[in-house]
């Protein structure tokens, strides 16, 4: 595919790269020179104020032209049962918005990058984002724009083939509920449960630790059995944090724990879980990803934030930094649905240094607290809401990112029956 543009921006090259090499898997070259246009004989379209001739026409807004960051004028128009916004105002455009423009704003976060309101763990509130304002938080909306011109340009059999995926993802905030964690912080914890009278609980950790009940965090044979059983690849991030207020792990130097990442090396990939108090810390994040590689004795290239807790870009610098090349936290804690509004995985652009980077970032589209907690969901419910997530990733042949916890798993207390509803959904989702 020949692309006319009448500049080459790094914007510009980025969202082209993302739009026929990442998604649609076909080849692109961007060309300023109009003779060589005009001449082409292959696929071509161009890019720009006007046409040059009668190639499809794509008309542009000024965004993938700019370096600046500011407030962007977003007029939300309806498309094909979804909304696209953008709007161009031209009966030989291709589209009636300007799909490149609009994809590069979701996909960098662009949003982000603004002056917004943030929740009491400094995250970007997703209420405040374009695509919970307009409806479509949970259609992977860029996805769908671009398999729509492929259609428009006549691309449908020379793209590559795309396959829905299904990826389950699990955090290890804190392995055991009870077990392994040392002489204080057990003690403090039967000091509390007796001075608030909750002798159940007491009773309870009385059982765990005397080997009479298993810890109700420890569902890891019951993974490794699902693992087996549904041929599943998951990916683990593991917290190696110190402990703290919103940092509850058990401690790295423990040797059941130890023993523990080990074994969970043999089955699946590893990551890093950046605690809550590494947000914006790089030398206590540096150290936690010391400590896995240590224990894994390779080296950690994946990473999901403790709390989902980022910032544009400063989360992203960091990791890359450390040689960090995948990242799962792209999605939110208090809502379901596509974040970047795509299903698909591509390369972080940090608008601070116009740039692309190395930085491969996958966006998640559902996560069990996020059901639970925040959207008040019983198990039924949540089932029907993941079923409504995958149909749409389906629907583009997207890869679906479930996020689940080992605590989850155990199925105790307020997780009762959520070990049987993922197994169920595990039936339908691969």
């Amino acid at each position: 595919m020949l692309v006319f543009v009448p500049k080459i921006t790094n914007r510009l090259h980025y969202t082209f790269d993302f739009v026929f090499n990442t998604v649609l898997g076909v080849d692109f070259q961007l060309t300023t020179n109009k003779d060589a246009f005009r001449d082409y004989e292959g696929d071509k379209m161009s890019y720009g104020q006007n046409p040059l001739w009668e190639e499809p026409f794509q008309k542009a807004t000024a965004l993938l032209f700019e370096h600046d960051i500011y407030n962007q004028e977003l007029k939300p128009i309806d498309f094909m049962g979804v909304k696209g916004f953008f709007p161009v105002y031209s009966q030989r455009s291709l589209f009636p918005f300007d799909l490149f423009a609009a994809s590069f704003y979701l996909i960098t976060r662009y949003e982000e990058y603004l002056p917004q309101i943030r929740d009491q763990h400094g995250r970007f509130a997703p209420e405040y984002s374009c695509l919970y304002q307009m409806g479509m938080l949970a259609k992977p909306i860029v996805d769908l724009w671009v398999l729509e011109l492929a259609k428009r340009l006549h691309l449908e059999d020379k793209i590559a083939p795309r396959k829905y995926v299904f990826q389950p993802t699990y955090d290890v905030d804190a392995a055991w509920a009870y077990l392994h964690k040392g002489f204080f912080r057990t003690t403090g914890a039967y000091a509390r449960d007796i001075l608030a009278g909750d002798w159940q609980e007491v009773k309870k950790r009385n059982r765990v630790l005397f080997k009479h009940e298993r810890d109700p965090f420890d569902s890891f044979d019951f993974q490794f059995q699902l693992q087996q059983e549904f041929h599943l690849k998951p990916i683990y991030f593991i917290h190696c944090g110190d402990y703290d207020t919103n940092d509850k792990s058990i401690s790295y130097r423990n040797k059941a724990f130890k023993a523990l990442i080990k074994h969970i090396g043999d089955y699946a990939d590893v990551g890093i879980h950046p605690s809550y108090s590494s947000y914006l810390d790089p030398v206590r994040l540096q150290t936690e990803v010391e400590r896995l590689s240590s224990v894994l004795n390779r080296e950690v290239t994946k990473s999901r934030q403790h709390f989902l807790r980022m910032t544009m870009p400063r989360t992203y610098q960091r990791l890359i930094e450390l040689d960090i090349t995948d990242d799962y936290t792209m999605g939110y804690a208090s809502q379901v649905g596509f974040r970047a509004g795509t299903a698909t995985a591509y390369r972080f652009y940090d608008l601070e240094s116009d740039s692309a980077t190395s930085l491969k970032i996958h966006p998640f589209a559902v996560m069990d607290g996020t059901l639970k907690d925040y959207l008040n969901l019983g198990i039924t419910d949540s089932y029907d809401k993941i079923l409504q997530l995958v149909d749409e990733v389906r629907k583009v042949q997207g890869t679906f990112i479930y996020l689940t916890h080992n605590e989850t798993l155990g199925g105790d207390k307020r997780w009762v029956g959520w070990p049987e509803m993922y197994r169920k959904m595990l039936e339908n989702c691969r």
